[in-house]
């Protein structure tokens, strides 16, 4: 089956040139995926404030939030551009705008590079050129390493190209400092290990259809059991690093607090789906997606964390 032949039936009905302007600006908008750009932010603001020790400049946060969407929705819009074949042929993308003729690939293209090039000037002029630096690093990491190199060709794709998830954590230090300092590295190191984790729940709920397209994510080529314990030991070790910059000083009381309870119930619900695979449980009796969601709650509490920590040391 080809990526044309997969496509909702009227999709390809019109060109994209006649479809009315409003559905027209709302697809170039979801090619930048806002609900993941949400959660880089989430990433990016709480650094800020740990960077700053205090309360940063409000017009240097929106500007680096503002970069920050410029740049992730480019990587994002250049990554469905490259995937758009087999986007095609799996539910949970069947209905993103260059499959359903939308948008087209020529337009999406030309969307994504031009995200890219503003974004990377929009740091450069308006935060500093370390942060623009670290913006297009994440970008290109994610387009080239990450969708055009690991995703179809190895199980290591995400734990390695989540490294472009990771890089906001180190654009907000920069923004506040112009450098990059060993708390950043830390919390960066904390997004690293936490990437794989939360995206094998998912990759296990919708395995048939990475399996459909050839892209083997862990779950597709590996067992429940074997997929659960690789989640418990990498939630193991992103606890264990999210709990080192208390005593290297980063942070007090607050900010351990909260990743020792945040951190304990995730690895709660990471021990739980291992008990089940190791039970031979699957589909929803599995509960894959509790440990998805909880992922999001654990990642926002702890940067949260982070942003009120430095007012009450």
């Amino acid at each position: 089956m080809t990526a044309v032949e997969s496509r909702p039936a009227g999709a390809l009905g019109s060109s994209p040139g006649h479809r009315p302007f409003g559905a027209r600006a709302k697809a170039f908008v979801a090619m930048t995926k806002p609900r993941i750009i949400e959660l880089l932010l989430i990433t990016t603001v709480p650094v800020m404030f740990l960077a700053e020790q205090g309360v940063p400049s409000l017009s240097l946060v929106l500007v680096t939030c503002l970069g920050g969407y410029l740049s992730a929705g480019g990587a994002n819009a250049l990554n469905m551009y490259i995937d758009r074949d087999i986007d095609a042929l799996m539910e949970r993308t069947s209905q993103r705008p260059l499959v359903t003729g939308m948008i087209s690939p020529r337009e999406g293209l030309v969307f994504g590079l031009a995200l890219a090039v503003i974004s990377t000037l929009w740091f450069g002029l308006l935060v500093n050129w370390l942060s623009a630096w670290l913006s297009l690093g994440a970008l290109l990491f994610y387009v080239v390493v990450y969708t055009m190199i690991l995703k179809r060709r190895t199980a290591q794709n995400i734990v390695w190209g989540g490294i472009a998830g990771c890089m906001p954590v180190l654009i907000g230090w920069s923004a506040v400092t112009n450098t990059v300092s060993w708390a950043a590295v830390i919390l960066f190191l904390v997004i690293f290990f936490w990437t794989p984790p939360h995206y094998w729940p998912l990759s296990m709920k919708v395995k048939e259809d990475y399996a459909r397209v050839g892209v083997p994510m862990l779950p597709v080529i590996a067992s429940n059991r074997v997929v659960a314990r690789q989640i418990v030991i990498y939630s193991w070790v992103m606890v264990g690093v999210s709990l080192l910059l208390q005593p290297l000083g980063y942070t007090g009381w607050f900010y351990t607090a909260v990743a020792l309870a945040t951190g304990g119930w995730w690895l709660w619900e990471a021990h739980g789906l291992q008990n089940r695979a190791r039970q031979g449980t699957t589909g929803a009796k599995l509960k894959e997606m509790r440990l998805f969601h909880w992922s999001i709650t654990y990642v926002s509490l702890l940067f949260v964390a982070v942003a009120v920590d430095p007012f009450l040391r």
